[in-house]
């Protein structure tokens, strides 16, 4: 390789590290270093309607209601909080178990829809008429294969209500399991919550995800709901943060208990098929979160061909592996406190592994950003 060739790959390899290294000092520290405290008992703020949308989930809301139905939000015989399911037109027996629990719990209540509504794909429809129907204005989303870790999680996400906020981002994670691709859902999914959540505590809120998500009723219709992106079958959560949310009413939940946990994908083609109509609402964003997320990535995916070649150029070696290693060094540290903060520790021995194979999913998933996808939930 020419010294000028050698200098020019040199310089290239640097520019990627050190963009990758702002992003992790000015955006993911603050995920790592989150320090907020939250009370676990602490006394009602607001009352809540708390809103699920379901559709032929009998054996996830069987499983999972029953801790959402017992929340410590108020007193036992008077709780401070409603729970409104939305059975979407199920062709379960979800009706039957829906009212079979109604005489057990005051503070519950179900909408049976019968009929579904046309050009309006996914659960847009059924969580409108349950926010619609809520008696309180602060709302608190979850799905219904989402299990809370503890009856504190109402509690705590109301917490994040204080000072104006009007929304309020927590984190999902997925249940551990043996195998490879747990580790790859649940590393993806720590990932992406490394972003948006700092992004949002940056002042750049740009997403939720829709299994732990807290917003005001009023700021949803004043948005006039999901009208901008009906036509779209997912979005209901990033798309809904994405034109609703701004640097000052989003506030971020980060406790272990405050957590909701699923039951992620078992087999490669569905979590494929779950991904890719996740990442095609990434189109419909503000073009400076494009930028922001597309720089980022794009220089990920770049970082290690970048060093390869890099490497065939002698005398720069030693700066080549300099740079190299210290952004990985500053990359593990955050990594590290930041797994921590979001339960997912047993994950950081498999980081590096991960980070290069986060290289292979930008170019299996990022066509999805160009393509039309199907419109079902």
């Amino acid at each position: 390789m020419s010294e000028s060739l050698g200098l020019i790959t040199f310089y290239v390899f640097a520019t990627i590290a050190g963009i990758q290294v702002l992003y992790y000092l000015v955006f993911f520290s603050r995920v790592a270093f989150y320090r907020r405290k939250f009370e676990s008992d602490g006394t009602p703020e607001n009352p809540f309607s708390l809103i699920i949308c379901a559709k032929n989930e009998e054996l996830n809301l069987q499983k999972n209601l029953p801790t959402v139905l017992q929340q410590r939000y108020g007193s036992i015989q008077q709780p401070d909080y409603e729970v409104i399911v939305v059975n979407d037109n199920s062709e379960d027996d979800t009706k039957y178990y829906l009212r079979s629990i109604e005489t057990g719990y005051p503070h519950y209540r179900h909408i049976e829809l019968k009929q579904a509504a046309k050009f309006i794909p996914g659960k847009k429809y059924p969580l409108s008429i349950g926010i619609k129907g809520a008696q309180h204005e602060h709302v608190l989303l979850t799905d219904a294969d989402c299990r809370p870790a503890s009856v504190n999680w109402l509690s705590i996400m109301s917490q994040g209500f204080r000072d104006g906020k009007e929304i309020v981002l927590g984190y999902g994670p997925y249940h551990k399991k043996p195998g490879f691709l747990n580790k790859v859902i649940r590393y993806e999914t720590a990932f992406s919550a490394l972003q948006y959540l700092s992004f949002a505590m940056a002042g750049i809120p740009y997403m939720g995800v829709g299994r732990n998500l807290a917003y005001k009723k009023d700021l949803f219709f004043r948005n006039k709901g999901f009208t901008n992106h009906q036509h779209l079958a997912s979005g209901d959560d990033d798309l809904f943060v994405n034109s609703a949310g701004n640097a000052r009413n989003v506030a971020v939940v980060i406790d272990k208990q405050a957590f909701t946990y699923s039951e992620p994908k078992t087999n490669w083609s569905r979590w494929f098929r779950q991904k890719t109509r996740h990442m095609s609402t990434g189109k419909h964003y503000r073009f400076g979160h494009k930028v922001l997320l597309g720089l980022f990535s794009l220089t990920h995916f770049l970082f290690y061909p970048a060093f390869i070649v890099s490497l065939f150029y002698q005398p720069l070696m030693q700066y080549v592996l300099a740079v190299f290693g210290a952004k990985m060094l500053i990359q593990s540290v955050i990594f590290f406190f930041a797994l921590r903060k979001l339960d997912e520790a047993d994950l950081f021995k498999f980081s590096w592994l991960m980070d290069i194979f986060m290289c292979l999913y930008y170019i299996i998933f990022t066509p999805a950003l160009f393509f039309k996808t199907k419109n079902h939930w």
